[in-house]
């Protein structure tokens, strides 16, 4: 059978079937994607960190200052009379009152010189007064009754002076305590200048330290103290005395505090801890992880704004505790970053999520610089 050759009207009926079929496809492909959503940009999620309410709070901080006690009043009693000791009215040890004699020196001729000093007194005063009368009627000289006025002065000097030595034979206990010491015995000779005994008083002590410079500007007289023992007992005290000016060595400054001790407990020399309390002040009570240093090495905390973006604030170190520590210079509220702080920059916006309420406060801090648990893949593990 022999082939035909198709037509031409076939031909151009065929192609104007496949355009039609060509146009038709790729407009719903062009109207398909007009009309599809247009895909939602990516947004990278905001880094979360725990944040807590922090307060302010009412705070009694103290100084604490390893020191010793001494003796309010503490003196070597030295002879002012030379002589030898014919007794000894108080023993080593003994308390003894103001104004007790503590030894007796031998009088020898004292009491027979002052005797005649005051014999040659009066003479002079006799002589003095036969002249002065002389003098109203000119039969005396000015300058025999001033000689003779002179003689009266030397007269009483020498008596006074009989009168004080033979009183430093008698020695007395200058103030009440406890004779702590007695170096001589009965029999002895004594020289002036020489000591022959120590005098205390341990009714009241002494409590002496040193402070560092940075601690010395929060100290004032007046302030309580309270002193602890090696024994575990305390006695009640009061700041007396704060040095102007640091040791040379040591860069330090000298304390002094006054303390009761009715007992008359032995103290004096003892080691001592000396806990002093400070003025109250305001301030905010934290876990030490929390504080951080800044570029410049100054001491701070991370904090949120009310936009939830992360700021810097610089405080000042009030007390450290092991467990916590307590800060100043923050404002009366503030919303601390507890957790995933060390992840976050100055000024970024993040995810705030608060500290669990059945959480101690700081839980989990000692990893402040950590991740929140689910955050970027974390499993939660700290």
């Amino acid at each position: 059978m022999a082939f035909r050759r198709p037509s031409l009207s076939f031909v151009l009926a065929t192609g104007c079937a496949l355009a039609l079929l060509v146009w038709m496809t790729f407009g719903d492909l062009q109207r398909f994607r007009a009309e599809a959503p247009a895909a939602e940009p990516t947004v990278d999620p905001l880094p979360r960190v725990e944040v807590r309410e922090s307060r302010q709070a009412s705070y009694q901080p103290s100084l604490i200052a390893q020191g010793q006690l001494m003796p309010w009043k503490e003196v070597e009693l030295r002879a002012r009379a030379s002589g030898q000791i014919e007794t000894l009215p108080v023993a080593q040890g003994d308390a003894v009152e103001a104004g007790t004699p503590l030894l007796h020196l031998a009088l020898e001729d004292l009491p027979a010189q002052l005797k005649r000093a005051e014999a040659e007194l009066e003479l002079a005063r006799a002589e003095l007064s036969g002249a002065e009368r002389l003098r109203e009627r000119n039969l005396v000289s000015r300058t025999e009754q001033l000689r003779m006025a002179s003689a009266v002065a030397e007269a009483v000097a020498e008596v006074e002076s009989l009168r004080q030595t033979l009183s430093h034979t008698r020695p007395q206990a200058p103030f009440a305590g406890t004779l702590d010491r007695l170096d001589v015995e009965e029999g002895d000779v004594l020289q002036v200048g020489e000591p022959y005994a120590l005098l205390i008083d341990n009714q009241r002590l002494k409590a002496q330290a040193y402070v560092a410079q940075r601690d010395v500007l929060d100290l004032s007289p007046g302030l309580p103290v309270r002193v602890r023992l090696l024994d575990g007992s305390e006695l009640a005290g009061e700041l007396t005395h704060v040095a102007a000016r640091a040791d040379p060595s040591t860069r330090t400054f000298a304390i002094e505090a006054v303390v009761d001790n009715p007992a008359r407990r032995r103290l004096g020399g003892a080691s001592a801890t000396l806990d002093i309390t400070l003025p109250e002040r305001q301030a905010h009570q934290l876990s030490p992880a929390l504080l951080v240093l800044d570029d410049m090495g100054r001491l701070g905390v991370k904090t949120l704004d009310a936009d939830d973006r992360v700021a810097f604030h610089h405080v000042s170190l009030v007390a450290m505790k092991p467990d916590h520590a307590w800060v100043a210079d923050l404002p009366e509220q503030v919303r601390l970053i507890t957790l995933g702080g060390g992840f976050v920059e100055i000024g970024e916006r993040v995810e705030a999520v608060p500290v669990a309420p059945d959480a101690t406060p700081d839980e989990g801090s000692a990893l402040a610089g950590g991740k929140l648990p689910g955050a970027d893949g974390d499993d939660g593990e700290r």
